[in-house]
């Protein structure tokens, strides 16, 4: 049974109301304070200070302030005036102060989950702020680098035009001074008929019409044009048919496709491109590959928000949380990614190798290093041929077995 403290002391003013409970000893981070518009709570084993009050107070704007041995609390009165005393003329009723008590615990369990309703909001438009914001910069960058790509694009132009230009008139000069007639008056022929003057052959003797033209000066013949025709087989999967298990394969494309579906959302604070889970997650691996991975992750829980079946998303999310040193996180996330990715088949074992992987490594950071060689094995079951894996599997067997001290 608690001992109840009856030595404390009150006073107070037309607005406010100062009450103060001595500690007896106790230290004050042992001291559970409870308050709501009428009811205050003190308890610090073996003692307990609980009252109900004459009348209502503003919770909100009242205070407890714990030191020197005593709780004081400040209580705004919700109506100005004398009360003449501190509790209700009630309070000798049992069943008054049960229901009291009763009525106070439902409204502080309320207003905590009002407050960590809030509290959640105010984090998730954070985030979106947060994310937003990134893309904003994303996106500047990206035009800033498109407009330099594209002066770069038409200087080359202007460069190759001007290339073209004076290869042509250099190609005007010469045909200029090949048509000029010649200043040997021995070649000078009278041709009144206006035809194509002869040169006589210096071998034969005999006149020919000079009609051919340089074969540098001839465009190049055309190129032969055809068809080729490709067909395909009607099978998604590259794997014999002796092999394949078709069953897993085609459950595996049909939950990939349900997966893929658009997501009907009416939030009119969402852009149609923070409605696409696919879209989120590809931002949330851009963001990953540049180092950002508090955004990745930002980006990551919007994805999973809209669409909880892409396991791309929660793999990759694991993978930013063992970045950030969120082992239990990453731990979480690996699972629910190996969850999403059956039935086991080839398209999708190189997904399962790398969940395994990260599960692994987060088991291996918290020491848990039985657990994490079993995600070690059963990612080298899959890709048995990857040496560097196999070698991290032997040194966490080592450490399993006694023979090798723990990882860094």
């Amino acid at each position: 049974m608690p001992i109840t403290v009856k030595d404390y002391s009150w006073d107070e003013t037309e607005s406010t109301v100062h009450v103060t409970v001595p500690l007896k000893g106790v230290k004050p981070n042992k001291a559970d304070i409870f308050s709501t518009d009428e009811y205050l709570k003190v308890n610090y084993p073996p003692y307990l200070f609980e009252v109900v009050l004459y009348q209502t107070v503003d919770d909100a704007k009242s205070t407890a302030q714990v030191g020197g041995g005593a709780v004081v609390f400040s209580l705004h009165k919700k109506e100005p005036g004398v009360w003449s005393r501190l509790t209700s003329t009630q309070s000798d009723d049992k069943e008054l102060m049960k229901s009291k008590r009763q009525q106070a615990i439902e409204v502080a369990h309320k207003r905590a989950k009002r407050e960590q309703e809030e509290k959640a909001k105010a984090k998730r438009e954070q985030e979106r702020y947060t994310l937003q914001q990134q893309m904003k910069i994303e996106g500047e960058e990206k035009r800033r680098i498109e407009e330099t790509k594209e002066a770069e694009r038409r200087k080359a132009t202007e460069d190759l035009e001007n290339w073209n230009e004076s290869k042509l008139n250099e190609q005007q000069a010469t045909t200029a001074d090949v048509t000029q007639p010649p200043k040997d008056p021995s070649c000078i022929f009278n041709n009144d008929d206006g035809d194509l003057p002869e040169v006589k052959n210096s071998q034969s003797g005999t006149s020919t019409v000079s009609t051919q033209r340089n074969e540098d000066d001839l465009p190049p013949a055309p190129r032969l044009r055809g068809n080729i025709a490709v067909t395909f087989t009607p099978r998604v999967f590259p794997t014999p048919m002796r092999e394949s298990k078709a069953a897993e394969e085609e459950e595996w494309l049909r939950k990939q496709a349900e997966a893929r579906k658009p997501v009907d959302i009416d939030d009119p604070d969402l852009t149609e491109e923070e409605k696409n889970p696919q879209w989120l997650k590809e931002k949330g691996d851009g963001f990953f590959k540049s180092g950002n991975f508090l955004a990745a992750v930002n980006a990551y829980n919007m994805a999973a928000r809209l669409n909880g079946k892409l396991p791309s998303v929660y793999s990759n999310r694991a993978a930013c949380h063992l970045k950030l040193r969120n082992f239990m996180k990453c731990i979480e996330d690996g699972s629910k990614a190996l969850e999403l990715l059956t039935p086991p088949v080839p398209a999708n074992a190189m997904s399962r190798v790398r969940c395994h992987i990260r599960r692994g490594t987060a088991f291996c950071e918290l020491e848990l290093y039985a657990e994490g060689l079993q995600d070690y094995e059963a990612a080298l079951k899959l890709d048995p041929k990857n040496e560097k894996l196999k070698a991290d599997a032997d040194r966490i067997r080592q450490v399993v077995q006694g023979t090798l001290p723990e990882l860094d």
